[in-house]
């Protein structure tokens, strides 16, 4: 499978957001990446369910939305409703992991955990395979512009060592600090799909930044 390119709304310019989300739908992104915080699970306030509301009834790529909240569980239905089609939670955030994950699927969305930078993958051996995705923070989350982990590349190395060696189909995602460099080396490493924020909107040309990103 070539592998994705979800430009980060975070990074977007907020007074004007329906022309940055126009960009994204002209482009050759494949989704649209949403980060909710909630300024509990990490020091900083994003957005609700009103800006995906919005977002969803312009955006034409799929929306991936990244929840960085304590009891995601609480929202599972809201989110749905939003239309979103995959919804990430943090690892680190759910007490009852697989029962979540039921309810994400029950309510008609692709289900993914979110790692942080320090969470070890093998402590996704016993879910695994009931995941559609997996998405690892190469940034501590909750800003954006920070600098790679250079573990990540590792990290991620060992998580597609898993996944390969159970013969599952579940993707690799990769959010914080990706560029053109980074995103080269992540994708050796077995990414499937690149979360790219200020290096797609702080571009002097966003959509052949896309471009470039999708070519690696």
């Amino acid at each position: 499978m070539k592998h994705l390119v979800a430009p980060s709304l975070l990074a977007a310019d907020f007074l004007h957001l329906k022309e940055d989300i126009e960009m994204v739908n002209e482009s050759s992104a494949d989704w649209l990446h949403m980060d909710i915080m909630d300024g509990v699970f990490v020091p900083n306030i994003s957005f609700g369910f009103p800006i995906l509301e919005v977002v969803n009834a312009v955006s034409k790529k799929p929306m991936d939305v990244h929840l960085m909240i304590v009891e995601p569980q609480k929202f599972v239905k809201e989110i749905a409703a939003t239309g979103a089609y995959m919804m990430n939670v943090h690892y680190e955030a759910c007490t009852h992991l697989h029962r979540v994950i039921g309810a994400i699927k029950d309510a008609g969305m692709k289900a993914a955990v979110t790692l942080n930078p320090h969470t070890p993958v093998l402590l996704l051996e016993d879910i695994i395979q009931d995941l559609d995705m997996v998405l690892l923070m190469s940034v501590n989350p909750g800003f954006g512009g920070q600098k790679f982990i250079e573990h990540s590349v590792e990290k991620t190395a060992a998580l597609k060592k898993m996944i390969t060696d159970r013969e599952l189909k579940t993707l690799i995602e990769v959010d914080g600090g990706i560029n053109l460099e980074t995103g080269k080396r992540l994708l050796k490493a077995g990414a499937d799909v690149l979360v790219a924020g200020n290096a797609v909107f702080k571009a002097k040309d966003p959509k052949q930044m896309i471009d470039e990103l999708k070519k690696l």
